[in-house]
């Protein structure tokens, strides 16, 4: 089984280090000075308290892998677009792509049904290219709950979790998906494979719709956005109208949203993705995140005014960074 993590970041890194270390046939691509530490002294993984050292083939040029049995895409889903052409190499007619992104993923219309299968969403897949040339058929949902840093180049720390659910756009339980799940398995991973992915991927969208783009605009905590009475209802207030809109599209939620808030501010003093990008000067993931859930309410004819209000100043907030 060949595997290639394309954009082995923080989370790339984790995911390829687990499975490098399973002895899968794993290869990571990754830029600048992390490929070239990774290259020279190998992929450092701090984790429970120690560390590990694995040494799996780490390029910038996917040319040199050839065609994969499974590409993971770790990039900003905003990226993805961008290495469309550099990624054919490594596409054959069985590839499966497996798509380990935040936010709604461009295939999500496939296999959906009803009035909107076959869909694009040009916030997160403009001009459709993502549908095109990688094709709906070729992926695999995957919902990324740990937390991981990258402390420097070629090191990787993990914070906390490993869980990454997969699952099919048509909900099938099949032979790719269970051997990439068991392949996750050995290498430490809960990887369960689910019949209902869609319900997954809103359940965390669900927090990420609100806790992040507020947090970029008030440089506030988890534990703080979801205590302080305004930012908490404003938060539920934007969940609402996401929850709303999933419904439409048949998707069920396993918790209410005052438990989702809760679960939240438990996590304590944690900065969320974007508000980590802000603070490095990185794009951030906007559009997978806010905007998507806003066209999709275009879509469904349910209206966002609280959405609406916080995508506007957050997108502002990016544009004066020089960050979307």
């Amino acid at each position: 089984m060949k595997i290639t993590i394309y954009g082995a970041g923080a989370i790339g890194g984790y995911l390829g280090a687990q499975l490098a270390s399973a002895g899968a046939d794993v290869s990571l691509i990754a830029r600048g000075a992390h490929l070239a530490a990774m290259k020279a002294n190998g992929l450092k993984l701090l984790i429970d308290g120690g560390e590990r050292v694995v040494h799996p083939r780490c390029t910038d040029n996917p040319a040199e892998l050839g065609v994969q049995d499974f590409v993971i895409i770790t990039l900003k889903a905003h990226s993805i677009t961008g290495v469309l052409d550099r990624m054919q190499p490594l596409l054959g007619p069985r590839t499966r792509v497996v798509t380990a992104v935040n936010g709604i993923p461009y295939w999500y219309f496939y296999k959906h049904g009803g009035e909107f299968e076959g869909n694009t969403l040009d916030s997160i897949d403009p001009g459709g290219r993502q549908w095109t040339e990688i094709g709906p058929q070729r992926a695999i949902g995957c919902i990324v709950y740990p937390a991981t840093e990258l402390e420097g180049p070629g090191v990787v720390r993990h914070v906390y979790g490993d869980r990454f659910p997969l699952g099919e756009a048509s909900g099938e339980i099949t032979e790719d998906v269970q051997n990439l799940s068991a392949m996750f398995e050995k290498a430490g991973l809960k990887a369960p494979v689910l019949d209902r992915i869609r319900d997954e991927i809103w359940l965390k969208l669900w927090g990420n719709v609100c806790f992040n783009p507020i947090s970029a605009l008030t440089h506030a905590t988890l534990d703080v956005i979801c205590s302080d009475p305004a930012t908490r209802a404003l938060s539920k207030a934007m969940m609402l109208e996401t929850q709303a809109i999933a419904e439409t599209f048949g998707v069920r939620f396993r918790v209410d949203v005052e438990r989702r808030i809760e679960g939240a501010r438990k996590v304590g003093a944690h900065k969320t993705s974007m508000l980590q990008d802000l603070e490095r000067n990185r794009p951030m993931e906007i559009d997978p995140l806010v905007t998507v859930v806003q066209e999709m309410g275009k879509l469904t004819g349910i209206a966002t005014p609280a959405i609406d209000s916080v995508l506007a100043l957050v997108i502002q907030r990016a544009k004066i960074a020089g960050l979307y």
